[in-house]
């Protein structure tokens, strides 16, 4: 089933945003009478004021945008009574203050219901990245090294930094599984939809009668957090060194360089061997670490928030196929949304077609958070 986006008009048609807007206009004038009135003493407690404060500084860039919109909507009004006008050249005029009104309305339209939709606490972050070969054997190793390209390609395109943590190949030159670090600016909020079962369908360079095989990869979207938001006590972590394994040269035979590091309370392990040095192994493994434990907080909070969103942010939903990335027919569709591109080597590249899904996948996410939003006010009710 494919979901349908709704325009800033449908959405401005809806009588529950009509209703919630109203709602939020009556709760910041009772706060702000409240924090102004001269009697504040006897009525409300210090506790109270601050929460009310609170609520005033947070509603009022809402409140300046819903009666700016009020107020364009009557010059709107006024301007069409103009149209009608029997004068040619005062209708001229009229038509062309029109056009100004109605693009100062959608802009203030879209103002709101930016302002309406809650940040998500991880939105902010910086990212782990894990990639992980599927059903499909050595094809499927092959679809995850050219996926976790993808994704660098992507960082590139963006500026962020894309630090490997653990890059494991397989005997053809695909991936078992690997995982990165990523940094930059909205770089969790761009790539979170990402996190699912990825499949393709494709002939694959091993396949002798050139038959289509259908092979998975999956990849997991980790919001990193800061020191300050989330700390880990030293006491419940068990940290293993040994040598490391694979290509690499003398010092993986002769160096305890490779770090495991195990919490104790969850049973959430982390590796790391892609450096010489067994301290900034341990630095990447323990920055994989913070990755997996935050994520399940956020998971079990979210899952709490949003039951009923389809997309579903980063942490969650990982068993379920997102998308599909179909070679003969050269397009690329993705479930949650039903949209489909074409022109697959262009869209591995991790460039504008990447961004173009992901920019769907959030609006429809927005519309979804909105729609829960609009729902509980008319439980509310």
């Amino acid at each position: 089933m494919v979901a349908k986006l709704l325009s800033v008009d449908e959405l401005f048609a809806k009588r529950s945003l009509e209703e919630y807007l109203k709602k939020m206009e009556t709760e910041y004038s009772e706060c702000l009478r409240a924090v102004n009135s001269s009697v504040k003493e006897e009525q409300y407690s210090e506790d109270d004021l601050r929460v009310k404060r609170t609520k005033v500084s947070l509603l009022a860039p809402l409140i300046q945008c819903i009666r700016e919109l009020d107020t364009k909507q009557k010059e709107m009004a006024e301007t069409e009574t103009l149209l009608k006008d029997e004068d040619p050249a005062l209708r001229e005029l009229a038509e062309l203050e029109s056009e100004g009104c109605l693009q100062d309305i959608q802009h203030l339209r879209q103002k709101i219901l930016d302002l309406l939709i809650p940040e998500e606490e991880a939105d902010l972050s910086d990212l782990v990245l894990e990639v992980t070969a599927g059903v499909g054997g050595q094809e499927a190793m092959l679809f995850t090294d050219e996926v976790f390209d993808m994704y660098q390609g992507y960082a590139q395109h963006h500026g962020w930094s894309f630090d490997i943590l653990e890059h494991m190949t397989s005997e053809i030159g695909g991936l078992r599984h690997a995982s990165a670090s990523i940094s930059g600016p909205q770089s969790y909020k761009r790539m979170k939809f990402e996190s699912g079962v990825h499949r393709v369908q494709r002939v694959p360079r091993t396949e002798k009668q050139s038959r289509m095989h259908t092979s998975t990869m999956t990849v997991a979207v980790l919001p990193q957090p800061t020191e300050i938001s989330f700390t880990i006590n030293p006491k419940d972590l068990r940290i293993e060194t040994k040598r490391a394994s694979g290509a690499g040269g003398q010092h993986v035979n002769t160096t305890d360089s490779a770090v495991r590091i195990v919490h104790l309370p969850t049973g959430v392990v982390a590796e790391c061997q892609q450096e010489r040095s067994q301290i900034k192994n341990k630095e990447k493994a323990m920055k994989a670490l913070r990755a997996k434990l935050y994520s399940m907080k956020l998971e079990e909070e979210t899952s709490k928030r949003y039951n009923q969103r389809k997309i579903q942010i980063g942490t969650k939903g990982r068993s379920e196929k997102i998308r599909t990335y179909n070679f003969a027919q050269d397009r690329i569709t993705d479930h949650r949304i039903g949209m489909t591109v074409h022109d697959i080597k262009s869209f591995l590249l991790g460039e504008d077609l990447l961004d173009e899904m992901n920019s769907a996948l959030q609006e429809f996410s927005n519309q979804e958070m909105l729609a829960e939003l609009l729902g509980e006010n008319n439980q509310d009710s």
